[in-house]
């Protein structure tokens, strides 16, 4: 599977616009129940070798292990570590009492993607059903503000995105689970991607494939210039919930691939470069012990664990956070529009921003 995903990443290039925008841009970005302790420790020592969990626990080792955590965290993610948290923030250390968490009690994913994208913990979203969200996403509020409208595109694995966006207000351009890229003019590139994605469709029919989201979203980026855009990978979840910690890890690693490839692009293309931010995250932890990793929700210790990272044009640069602090994932929405120069405004509740830059303070 990976050698696959290897070709297709290669297949693809880049092309650099002459285009440019005064408002700020900005991704959000999220890899679906990724612990903080991966993040900030590396490979779990209590379940990497653990045969119950990993098929071959000697290829695993020699592929992330190291006795050092922080070397351990840089094999995992090494654009993170080498890159985004020495020119940005990294929030969620629990080592230093430095907590990033979910405010709603249920600790599953359509409560925490709801969260963070209408900054509101709604207590009545219980259980990850089929079913509209009445409550307004930070998307649809900027899809309204001038400048943007036309301008939010959101890209997701997994297909229960088109509830949680709820799909019926026109102008937010969403793409879940295997649906087509779906355009008036499609690029050579689109077509070849719904072509493969057509193809790959396996049992899995609520979460596509993370490289086909990737590839989808980086070829419409490239092509149309969305200006927030919002990226959900699925894949960690998905191989927590199957107890593969082998494909758990190595689908993290390949998240780290796609934020370089995604900060790469920014960096070189005249629209996005010097102006651009991301918001990378994740919708829930998970449980802190080798017997409970695979499982989240409100009776798992860990669950509401989740962490945060910023970098971009104007932001603080604090590399990881050390210091004693508490945040929130419905803190994110408010923060998100305020990087855009609004604020968010809803018929329901939205917790507070953080202060994040420079020129907020």
């Amino acid at each position: 599977m990976k050698i696959r995903i290897l070709l297709i990443l290669s297949f693809f290039s880049s092309p650099v616009f002459s285009q440019t925008d005064s408002l700020p841009n900005i991704f959000i970005i999220t890899t679906d129940g990724f612990r903080w302790q991966e993040i900030f420790n590396g490979a779990d020592p209590a379940i990497i070798s653990n045969p119950r969990y990993v098929k071959d626990t000697a290829l695993l080792r020699q592929m992330f292990w190291h006795e050092d955590p922080v070397e351990r965290r840089r094999i995992l993610m090494p654009f993170i570590w080498k890159t985004l948290a020495r020119q940005g923030s990294l929030y969620g250390n629990r080592n230093y009492e430095n907590n990033v968490a979910v405010a709603n009690p249920y600790r599953f994913s359509y409560a925490g993607y709801n969260e963070l994208l209408t900054g509101y913990a709604d207590p009545a979203i219980i259980a990850n059903r089929k079913k509209r969200n009445s409550n307004e996403t930070l998307l649809h509020f900027m899809n309204n503000q001038p400048g943007y409208k036309n301008n939010v595109a959101a890209f997701a694995s997994w297909n229960l995105f088109d509830y949680i966006l709820n799909k019926q207000p026109a102008g937010i351009y969403l793409n879940s689970g295997y649906r087509n890229i779906a355009h008036d003019s499609l690029t050579t590139n689109e077509t070849l991607i719904n072509t493969i994605q057509q193809l790959a469709v396996d049992n899995r029919q609520q979460t596509r494939n993370d490289m086909l989201t990737f590839v989808a979203a980086k070829e419409y980026i490239q092509a149309r210039h969305p200006k927030v855009v919002f990226i959900g990978f699925g894949e960690t979840d998905e191989y927590a919930h199957s107890g593969r910690y082998d494909e758990y890890l190595q689908s993290a690693h390949l998240f780290d691939e796609f934020i370089s490839q995604l900060w790469y692009l920014v960096n070189k293309d005249p629209f996005y470069k010097n102006n651009t931010s991301f918001i990378i995250t994740t919708d829930h932890g998970r449980g802190a012990r080798p017997g409970n990793w695979t499982k989240h929700s409100m009776f798992i210790n860990g669950s509401n664990n989740t962490w945060l990272l910023t970098i971009g044009q104007g932001l603080d640069c604090k590399g990881e956070v050390k210091n004693k602090e508490e945040i929130y994932i419905e803190q994110l929405a408010q923060t998100i529009t305020r990087l855009l120069g609004q604020t968010f405004t809803a018929p329901h509740p939205v917790g507070d921003p953080l202060y994040l830059s420079f020129n907020e303070k």
